[in-house]
Formats: C-alpha cells, structure tokens, sequence
C-alpha cells in the first residue's frame, strides 16, 4: 500500500478488520516491520487522538517518529503555483515536500478545509502534491474531505459493541458555533456503506446533503426522530454546508436548530443505542452531558481503537516498502 485516503486504499475490508484485532491483541506482534524506519506526521492544523494515537501506533510498530508542527516552528509554507512569494510565507511546499521525503520512509498529513472553496478542497491538492512530490508512501491523518483512520476505527468500535447481526447505524449532524469541515461524515459515510455488515442512516437538515459520492447507498432521512427509531448507534458529528444543493452555501452555517442536540430524549427513541462521536466534543451543543456521560457512550473506546486503526494502515504500508 503506497497511499491512504479512502477506503478502497485498504483492500479487503474484511482482512483489514481481522488484522486489526490480530493487532489489537498483540500490539507489538509486527515490531520488526519498522525498524530503522522513519515516520514523519505533519501538522498544518490542532490535534490531539490523531498526534497521540498515530505516534503510539508507529512506536509499536518500531518506528522512528519525527513530528512536525508547520504552524510552529517551521517557515510559513506557499500551497500554491505561479504566487509572487512576497508576503509572509518564506518557502513553498514543491520544495518542502521532497527535503521533507529525504529525512523519513513514511508521511501522515493531517489538513483541513478552507471552508471557502469547495472545488480546491474536494480536489485536495495540499494532500496530492506531498504523494506527488515526497517520493514516499502518504497516508491521511484528516484532510480537507476525508478522515479514514477515524471511520475505521469507527468500524472497529461498532464490530466490538454491535449486539446483532446488522446493527443500525445512524450518522447524525448536530449543531455547534463554528463552520466545520465535511471529513468525518464523508469518510464515517463511504467506510459504513463499505461494510457488509452495516445498515446505514443519514439524517441532517435540508441543504446539508453530504457529497453523493460518499453517501452512497445509505438512506437519507430528514426527520430526525425517525431516524432514530430502533437505531443500535448514533453517530453524532456537525459539519458545515457541504455547497451540494447550492454551490454559494459551501463551507457556511446555514442552521443553527438546536432541536439536532443529541439529548436522553433523542436517545429514548434507539433501541437502547450506543453513543458515538470522533472527538473533540462541544457539550449541549452536539451532545448533552447525561447521555456522552452514560454507559451507552463510546466516545472513549472509540478513541483508544484509532490507535488500533492507524497500526493496520502502518503495517500494510511498511509492508509494502
């Protein structure tokens, strides 16, 4: 595996999720794979589970892990081609990117949205030219469309927990005070619709419609309660307007309804279900206290298993070297 982005990268689904119980019970079972090997993690935005869980997850493997902040530290870096570099920004990523190549054997990049321009961030260009251009295997810590080590180990975390066969999954946007990106959804969507063994559901406001090519084949239901009913996991996670219906919108907060707050009520309507959000978590905004609080609340296994994910994608790419 020489890249990571979307599910497909991955292969066999079903191989991927046996591996990563393998993993899961013996961490440090495929430690020879990384020796004297390198992984570079790239920061152009926060985090937190991302930083922490892909760094224990390369250590466990027998990597070198070098961490590298560009907010902090670093030049300002230029994205893009054909810019008069007189402003603030003192080197460009064409050059960045293969003096970065030359200090390690494996990249993470981790970006976000700008949020302003639907078509450079769903081409994800920052992304595209470190695989271009580092002449080393990428894999994608969050970007500006997708977060696939987040949605397998949402999988992950739903295969441990789930009581039938074919759990119902509903991905549920709530409201929050600020413009976010689509990625969580996109990836939590296209990896849900990937597994056999999942019955989706989708259900925001109207206007809010994820790309359809990560909706898939999932059921797309406005009526929030409706969805709800007889769900085994709720999966709550905002974003802001995606510009589907209308272009102008993208990138926009368009509703504010806080009737969307995952609350004991709106968890009174599942069939006892689960509670599932990728953190950082706004509380009374996206979920109450009570039901993040309730023993129903997978928030934190949910986390721990990224670090399970992320040592699957690692294995597959040192493997691969």
């Amino acid at each position: 595996m020489k890249s990571f982005i979307n599910v497909q990268d991955i292969g066999p689904l079903e191989k991927a999720m046996a591996e990563a119980f393998e993993i899961k019970n013996d961490r440090f079972k495929y430690q020879h794979l990384g020796k004297n090997k390198t992984l570079m993690m790239i920061f152009f935005n926060n985090s937190l589970r991302t930083r922490l869980s892909t760094q224990k997850a390369a250590m466990n493997l027998g990597m070198n892990v070098i961490v590298l902040d560009v907010n902090a530290g670093a030049w300002k870096l230029e994205t893009e081609r054909g810019v008069i570099m007189d402003g603030d920004k003192s080197e460009h990523l064409l050059e960045a990117i293969p003096v970065m190549g030359c200090y390690c054997d494996v990249i993470g990049v981790r970006s976000f949205a700008g949020l302003t321009d639907r078509e450079y961030d769903y081409a994800e260009t920052v992304l595209h030219q470190f695989i271009k251009y580092s002449g080393k295997p990428v894999f994608a810590m969050e970007t500006a469309t997708v977060h696939p080590l987040q949605a397998f180990a949402d999988l992950i975390t739903i295969e441990e927990h789930k009581t039938v066969k074919k759990p119902k999954v509903v991905l549920t946007w709530a409201p929050h005070c600020r413009a976010l990106p689509q990625a969580v959804p996109n990836s939590f969507a296209e990896w849900m619709n990937a597994a056999d063994d999942v019955d989706l559901v989708i259900t925001h406001p109207k206007g809010y419609e994820l790309d359809p090519k990560f909706v898939g084949n999932a059921r797309v239901e406005y009526d929030q309660k409706k969805a709800f009913d007889g769900a085994d996991f709720i999966y709550a996670k905002n974003w802001s307007n995606p510009g589907v219906t209308n272009p102008a919108d993208y990138g926009k907060i368009t509703c504010e309804d806080r009737s969307w707050t995952v609350d004991t009520e709106h968890m009174s309507w599942t069939n006892n279900g689960k509670f599932m959000h990728c953190l950082p978590v706004r509380r009374n905004l996206i979920v109450t206290d009570d039901v993040i609080e309730s023993p129903n609340s997978l928030v934190i296994p949910e986390a721990a298993n990224r670090e399970i994910s992320c040592s699957v994608v690692l294995k597959r790419i040192l493997e691969s070297l």
